[in-house]
């Protein structure tokens, strides 16, 4: 399986991704959206990461890449590929199919508790009913018709939701190692005003040893849309098979 990851910061550290997908025998390509002149075309991938970013998805006039990055995102749902929106990437999937991102009421930074809806889903199973994770976001989202909210925090009513069997948005960071958390608390230190959803840096760093429990989780749910999508793809094989057998010529009758 080939894998697409869009990345929109330098430090940012798809590391967890390409372990798992060295551990699985898939190729991983890392794509950076706001120095790409053109993005791959949908036959050369199988499977789509669309990773976090301190930039909001409504800020098209500031990100003018942001357009074409919406353009293909939705270009691969409607294709059947499997998409993963991690954060930025999940706001980015509420808006394409439908939804609303806008400014939360609050920031949510740190490690967190996230707890399941009493929705189910493939991609979630083996996830346990509540859950710390990483959190770093100020904005957050509206459902798209059509799509299952799988999970929320005491901060954010949305953080994970499914579109059918192969979309899923997490506003929460599974990914994150404790070297990006590191730079993360440096580099944008100015976030952490006192506030009840945002941790101060020494206890948040205190807590980097949560990310190897994270990252497992987040291999279970790489592995069931991966294997959703590799379900998916048999029976659409399938089906043009059908299709193929049905519309081929008869043979003339001979006496």
């Amino acid at each position: 399986m080939n894998i697409l990851v869009c990345k929109h910061f330098a430090f940012d550290d798809e590391s967890a991704l390409a372990a798992w997908a060295e551990r699985q025998g898939h190729a991983l390509r890392v794509l950076l959206p706001a120095e790409l002149a053109a993005y791959p075309v949908q036959e050369s991938f199988d499977m789509l990461v669309i990773l976090g970013g301190p930039m909001s998805v409504y800020e098209e006039a500031r990100y003018p890449w942001l357009i074409g990055e919406k353009r293909f995102v939705r270009d691969c749902i409607d294709a059947g590929k499997p998409v993963l929106g991690i954060c930025l990437g999940a706001q980015m999937l509420s808006e394409v199919l439908g939804g609303v991102v806008y400014r939360n009421d609050r920031k949510e930074i740190g490690w967190h508790a996230v707890q399941r809806t009493e929705e189910r889903h493939p991609c979630f199973e083996g996830v346990p009913q509540s859950f710390t994770s990483f959190q770093w976001h100020g904005d957050t989202f509206t459902l798209p018709e059509g799509a299952v909210r799988l999970a929320s925090s005491e901060a954010c009513g949305n953080q994970a939701f499914a579109y059918g069997e192969t979309v899923l948005a997490l506003q929460f960071h599974l990914e994150t190692t404790p070297v990006c958390i590191g730079t993360m608390l440096s580099v944008w230190a100015s976030e952490l005003t006192e506030a009840p959803f945002i941790q101060p840096a020494a206890e948040i760093a205190a807590q980097t040893e949560r990310s190897e429990a994270s990252h497992a989780l987040l291999a279970g749910i790489l592995d069931r849309l991966a294997a959703a999508a590799a379900a998916t793809a048999k029976a659409i094989d399938c089906k043009q098979g059908q299709g193929q057998e049905t519309s081929a010529p008869q043979k003339p009758r001979t006496a």
